[in-house]
């Protein structure tokens, strides 16, 4: 299974980006979907997930902040963020099932 994350980059506070992770499976073949990230000298955390059945997790962090949402047609989970923070800055990772993408960076700053 492949997993390609997109969208990351450096924005200023307040700004928004939209990561994709593209699938090379189809969706509903994992129970979950979504993200995670890691700052520097930080444990991997939940960012935000789906089910296969659409009901979606956040982290508290992002919460009001963040969107995950789902193309099941062409396998592709989005994370859209708001309301940027410089501590959102990290790297950020697809999940699907117990496969990883790799990641893409997210620098926000001040």
């Amino acid at each position: 299974v492949q997993l390609q994350a997109s969208g990351g980059g450096l924005v200023q506070a307040g700004g928004s980006l939209r990561l994709s992770c593209a699938i090379s499976r189809r969706i509903f073949t994992f129970d979950v979907t979504g993200w995670f990230r890691q700052a520097p000298e930080k444990q991997r955390e939940l960012v935000a997930v789906v089910t296969s059945g659409g009901r979606p997790t956040y982290g508290g962090s992002v919460k009001g902040r963040f969107t995950i949402s789902r193309d099941t047609a062409n396998n592709t989970v989005f994370l859209q963020m708001n309301s940027l923070k410089p501590e959102d800055t990290a790297v950020y990772y697809c999940k699907a099932g117990y496969y990883w993408g790799k990641g893409t960076q997210v620098t926000v700053s001040s």
